[in-house]
């Protein structure tokens, strides 16, 4: 199995690319798969409002989402 890049956007959506998105399964609590067309990048609500949860569905533009988010530096190494 190849590996799969999910990129956090800026103040935005999980983002898994068109190359990744055909191994990705969304699959729900009752065991339904979620259907994703194909040849589509797959972007993931991160802000929580989205009317098509899971998938955005661009509300975090206008919901004063704020996911600013970094990986944090790693702290130096002792001396």
């Amino acid at each position: 199995m190849s590996v799969i890049t999910i990129l956090v956007r800026d103040n935005g959506p999980y983002k898994i690319s068109v190359e990744d998105a055909p191994n990705v399964r969304i699959v729900d609590v009752n065991g339904r798969e979620l259907q994703i067309a194909p040849g589509k990048a797959i972007s993931l609500c991160r802000c929580g409002q989205s009317l098509t949860k899971p998938i955005c569905d661009g509300t975090h533009k206008t919901c004063g989402f704020d996911g600013s988010w970094v990986i944090p530096e790693p702290p130096p190494a002792a001396p």
